[in-house]
């Protein structure tokens, strides 16, 4: 038998990379040097780490497949075909969010900047970055490196480091995928690997230096910590976590626009040590955050071209489903009051969904592990959140402004969006199909106008772009 190609995951919070069994199926003969894994297995380790004086901040990549041993990204056809899964290319994206009548017209994030919060980095990321560029014919883009302290060096046995490292590279590459104008910043944090370090202030305190300095248009976070996990929040006080609030308030001073992923364990989340999600529904931070955009995640069925060939869904496969739940720590914002059939008198999230299954991820190029199989397929709402970064930062170059805190933006389209033949084109697509139940906690079902699985929905860019400039005018 050749060379095995081969399907793993990748668990936030464990300390090493997850193996799985192979099966072996038939093969089409432009790949029959490679045989096909399943999507079968569990988690073979648990987190050591115990709860500690904080939560423990982890990215929001919980689980990732990856393709392996291919030269190059295959079409969605073809990894139908070999590997039952979806996998697209950002080219297929950009179609499927309409994004092309807006590149004709010079929106592409040129004169805006995204910041990208990370922990440690990749040591590969410009390298990779290139390499994605090239194989997709993106423009060339230098990324800027913002060092908050000093990172240590990148250790492939260390599994958060490597967590990590697939998450910058997915966020970098996604982020410019789809804004290939605006200027990208990562900034690193040196969180440490001991028991009691969380990496939480090092990354706020990280946030509010590019804020104070001016840099930053768009702040996007891929990482996600269970309310229920902050110290006091059993004996109701939250002060552990609402002292970490300054970077989002300073953000909304500046007029900077801050995004969250909403997570990828559907209605609940994971408990203090990682080792298992809340048997009930609890939500996370910063996205349930009220000054945070929360980014929940869909599932795409497209051609190899970026057609659609059904509605989006609510992301819910075997690997995760989209963050969404009421918070515990927040009351209902203001911009909320519509829905409040919905939350009731808690902040919801998400407010808004882009595509996060990883059953239909995207390829990222990573050769920090082995350069000699870069390519890989990542999905989870650390997909979402990224993309939705480079909307924001295109709505930015058209207003000629920072849009700061589009809530209420936002929802004044979601509302109109629900209004019988509305003249105005707000961009916003409903999504009606699926639910984010997950780890037998029953979840909310995506439902017409907002619910608690994709907020208002996902968007048409060609029209939700103009829209959301106009609505914050």
């Amino acid at each position: 038998m050749g060379q095995r190609t081969g399907i793993r995951r990748v668990f936030a919070g464990l300390t090493a990379l997850t193996a799985f069994g192979l099966v072996t199926a038939a093969v089409p003969p432009q790949v029959a040097h490679q045989s096909v894994t399943s999507i079968e297995a569990q988690v073979q380790a648990k987190a050591q780490a115990k709860a500690a004086a904080l939560p423990r901040v982890r990215p929001a990549i919980t689980q990732t497949v990856a393709v392996t041993n291919i030269p190059a990204p295959l079409p969605t056809s073809e990894c139908l075909a070999n590997f039952g899964i979806h996998c697209y290319s950002p080219l297929q994206f950009r179609k499927a969010y309409n994004l092309e009548p807006l590149y004709r017209r010079g929106i592409n994030g040129a004169g805006r900047t995204i910041v990208l919060v990370e922990a440690f980095g990749s040591p590969t990321l410009q390298h990779d970055l290139d390499m994605f560029d090239a194989q997709w014919g993106l423009p060339h883009t230098t990324v800027e490196i913002d060092r908050a302290g000093t990172i240590p060096p990148f250790d492939p046995n260390n599994g958060d480091m490597v967590n990590w490292a697939f998450e910058t590279t997915l966020d970098v590459q996604y982020a410019h995928a789809i804004a290939p104008g605006a200027h990208i910043i990562v900034v690193e944090t040196p969180v440490a690997q001991v028991q009691g370090t969380t990496g939480l202030p090092e990354m706020m305190n990280a946030e509010k230096a590019l804020i104070d300095a001016g840099k930053g248009d768009v702040i996007s976070q891929s990482f996600t910590s269970t309310e229920n996990t902050f110290p006091g929040f059993d004996q109701g006080d939250y002060s552990s976590l609402l002292n970490l609030r300054y970077a989002f308030k300073a953000a909304e001073r500046r007029q900077v626009t801050v995004l969250a992923s909403s997570g990828d364990h559907g209605v609940t989340n994971f408990i203090s040590d990682a080792s298992d999600t809340y048997p009930f529904e609890v939500n996370a931070w910063p996205a349930s955050d009220p000054l945070v955009t929360a980014v929940g995640g869909t599932a795409l069925n497209l051609d190899d071209s970026g057609a659609r060939l059904s509605p989006d869904t609510a992301w819910n496969d075997v690997f995760g489903a989209t963050g969404g739940a009421k918070s515990t720590v927040f009351g209902r914002p203001a911009y909320q009051f519509g829905v409040r059939n919905v939350v009731g008198s808690r902040r919801g999230t998400p407010d808004i969904s882009m595509t996060g299954a990883v059953d239909g991820g995207g390829f990222i190029y990573a050769s920090f592990l082995d350069p000699d199989d870069p390519w890989q397929l990542f999905g989870g709402t650390s997909l979402a959140c990224p993309l939705f970064a480079a909307i924001v930062a295109m709505a930015d170059q058209m207003a000629g402004h920072r849009l700061g805190d589009i809530h209420n933006a936002l929802y004044v389209l979601g509302a109109a969006s629900r209004i019988p033949h509305d003249p105005l084109h707000t961009g916003i697509v409903d999504v009606t199909i699926g639910d984010n139940s997950s780890g037998g906690v029953t979840g909310h079902p995506a439902t017409k106008g907002y619910d608690l699985a994709t907020g208002w929905g996902t968007i048409d860019a060609a029209k939700f772009i103009p829209a959301l400039v106009r609505a914050d005018r």
